[in-house]
Parts: structure tokens; sequence; C-alpha cells
């Protein structure tokens, strides 16, 4: 793709609806080869991106889910130990036990890491590294600067083509700026009133133009709440099919909990007058 506009095609044509700045960091992503670092609120389509950009450059998506404690051998690979064990076995009853034998590619484990290495060209996501620690933040800046690793029982594993690695962040925590200089950052705003819209009409055909509008309107006057967890996009996608399903020409509270997911927040809204 050729411009930031094209990327944006097609990007809209695998059903995610880019501003200006999303398509460009992207673009610039996939052009000078360097990971894209989204940060933002939960909800403002951090994941849905990655995912889109897998779907309009027609390649895998890789997925790598960070969590409190995850480690290289979660993220990088493991061997097949019970496989080796059988295999030894075998060997041994025929007299031709060969240790390097069981260090072989076909006893390796292959975790999202070395998956995206070895079959790039593909979309890597790297999923809420905000939850990871900073030994592993240290562990994946090497992975992402050399793109390549070395397993000490088998030797180096070198991406032919980098992947397009994409972190995201919920900014639960800072960080390290080293991880953050090696990437490209865009900062995800919730998506304008107008953009919801289309995001609402375009995700669900069937939707009332009026109720979409309303919809929207309502889950940006809950976002300027002092809410425990404002309302993402998905949340406003759920309400509206619940609206759809009802039949509800417009919202209402018994329906709070397709947005809402905490009883403060619902008790807020209510007593705001945002529903009836």
């Amino acid at each position: 793709m050729d411009s930031p506009e094209e990327l944006a095609s097609g990007l809209d044509r695998a059903g995610y609806l880019p501003d200006g700045g999303v398509a460009t960091a992207a673009f610039l992503a996939v052009r000078m080869g360097r990971p894209l670092f989204l940060e933002g609120e939960p909800g403002t389509g951090k994941t849905s991106l990655a995912l889109a950009l897998a779907k309009a450059m027609n390649v895998p998506l890789i997925r790598l889910q960070c969590h409190e404690g995850i480690d290289a051998t979660q993220a990088l690979y493991d061997w097949d130990y019970p496989r080796q064990l059988m295999h030894l076995r075998v060997l041994e009853t025929r007299g031709e036990v060969d240790e390097a034998s069981l260090y072989t590619r076909r006893f390796l484990l292959a975790r999202p890491l070395l998956q995206a290495l070895e079959n790039a060209p593909c979309v890597l996501l790297v999923d809420e590294i905000d939850r990871a620690d900073d030994e592993f933040e240290a562990f994946l800046l090497e992975v992402l600067s050399e793109n390549a690793v070395s397993i000490p029982e088998f030797g180096e594993i070198r991406a032919t083509t980098p992947p397009l690695t994409v972190l995201t962040s919920n900014r639960t925590r800072e960080v390290h700026d080293a991880l953050k200089r090696r990437c490209l950052y865009h900062w995800l705003e919730h998506p304008s009133l107008g953009r919801e819209v289309a995001i609402l009409r375009r995700t669900l055909p069937g939707l009332d133009e009026r109720l979409a509008v309303k919809v929207a309107e309502a889950v940006h006057r809950m976002r300027g709440l002092d809410l425990l967890k404002p309302p993402g996009v998905a949340e406003s996608l759920d309400w509206a099919r619940a609206l759809q399903a009802l039949g509800h020409t417009e919202p209402d509270a018994t329906t709070l909990g397709a947005v809402l997911k905490y009883r403060e927040d619902a008790d807020r809204v209510i007593g705001s007058t945002i529903v009836g």
C-alpha cells in the first residue's frame, strides 16, 4: 500500500474505520518496518486495529496475550518433553542413543514470538504489554531489535522478513522508554461522535440511524462522567444490539447491563438523566 489513504481504504474494507492519525501511524509502521505501539483506554480499538491490519494485508495474525508473570518460555518456545522421552526410549531399544537428535525442530514447540519469526510476513499482536513485568519487556525489546532468537540446544532462528509488530497498552503502568523508543507511538482516543455512529451502522447494518445516533450520544456523555469503567466501542455495539433485539427506539435504563459493568456506574448514569 503506497499511502496512508490507501491503507485507510484497506482497513475500511476490513471493517475498521480509521481516522487520519491511525492510518498514518499504521502506514509508517508498515513502510519503515518498525513496531507500532498503541496506547489508550480500554475499548478504543487497539486490538481491533491489529486484526484489521492482518486482514487488509492478507497475512496471518499471531497473538501474544500478556499477563502478570509471563516469561520467555510462554512467549517464545518450549521443548516437547513427552515426545522427546518417547523418542529416547525408542533409541534405547535400538541401542542408538543420540542426545543431539532430541533437540531437533520437530521437538520444538513454537510459542507466539517464534511462530511470528518463522511465519513472517505476518502481524504479531503483543496485547496488553503493560501487564507484563520489566524483565519480559527487556526480553521482548531484544527480540524486536534482532528479529531473531538463539536457542541454546538448537541454534539461531531469524525471520527472513520481519513481522509487523503491534503492541498495545491500556496504560495500567508506564512501559519503559527503551521499548517505546524502538516503536512508532500512537495514542488512541475514543472515536468522535460521527465516527462512532458510522462504526455502529457499519457493524450493524440493520440498525436504525436515529437509534445509532442516540446510542453514540449517550455513550459519549457517559465517558464524560467519572465512571469506574467508561464504555468503549465494544460496549456501544453490545448496547445497540440489545436495543435492536428488544425493538426499542431509544436507550433506556433496563438495558444498561449491556454497556456498563459496575453497579456504581449504572447508578451514576441513571442519576445523570442520560437515560430514562
